[in-house]
């Protein structure tokens, strides 16, 4: 492990993720995993997050930057940018206007990148950025949430309590596309049935495809 200036640790977990990705599909560690298009983005990113003091993690798959256990920002790459991800970004001022809702996430805020050089130009928004979104989080600050208005059935609200990831990725789908999931994974009366339901569409739902959209498995 390698110490940086500010006293923290580089998480070694973080190390094998900028080489092998999430791990999450058959792509990992192969020249087609989306985290190894934006590997010198995606360091970039860290560096300047860890400078801030945050405590470098592992959270579902993707690096997780903590302040006193509390979850604060993520460095993570989709298919077409690298990015830098606010919990709490809703609540944050944006000074600069940079910050992107992604679909219909309500309290996430995402900064896309596809070159290291404008990352390095406003390196300095950045870090007084996550400066903020650890000063709301130690305020106690909550984002204010709207209800869905289908009731989402147990089986999927315990699926996104083990897997935030998918949570967020069914969050970031239209509304149109999330009212017709959770439709059909209400439908069936056995509670194994709707958890079969959901498994089998986990995937697509993580690729951000509708229930009857054209799919092809990765």
């Amino acid at each position: 492990m390698v110490m940086i200036w500010t006293g923290k640790m580089m998480n070694p977990n973080v190390d094998k993720y900028l080489v092998d990705g999430c791990m999450r599909c058959k792509y990992g560690g192969t020249p087609q995993c989306k985290v190894l298009n934006w590997t010198e983005e995606l360091e970039t990113l860290r560096q300047i997050v860890l400078e801030t003091g945050l405590t470098e993690e592992i959270k579902w798959g993707v690096p997780v930057y903590t302040n006193k256990g509390k979850n604060i920002v993520t460095v993570n790459a989709l298919k077409g940018s690298a990015n830098i991800g606010f919990y709490k970004g809703a609540i944050m001022k944006d000074s600069h206007n940079i910050l992107e809702q992604q679909g219909t996430i309500q309290s996430a805020r995402i900064i896309r990148f596809t070159d290291t050089e404008r990352i390095k130009k406003i390196k300095e928004v950045l870090k007084s950025y996550v400066l903020e979104a650890i000063a709301i989080e130690e305020k106690g600050k909550k984002v204010p949430t709207v209800k869905n208005p289908e009731p989402i059935p147990d089986e999927l609200l315990q699926a996104f309590e083990d897997d935030p990831s998918f949570k967020m990725a069914f969050e970031s789908l239209t509304p149109g596309r999330q009212r017709g999931y959770i439709i059909h994974f209400s439908q069936p009366k056995q509670a194994s049935t709707r958890k079969g339901r959901i498994e089998k569409h986990k995937g697509q739902i993580l690729d951000g495809v509708g229930l009857h959209d054209k799919y092809k498995k990765p």
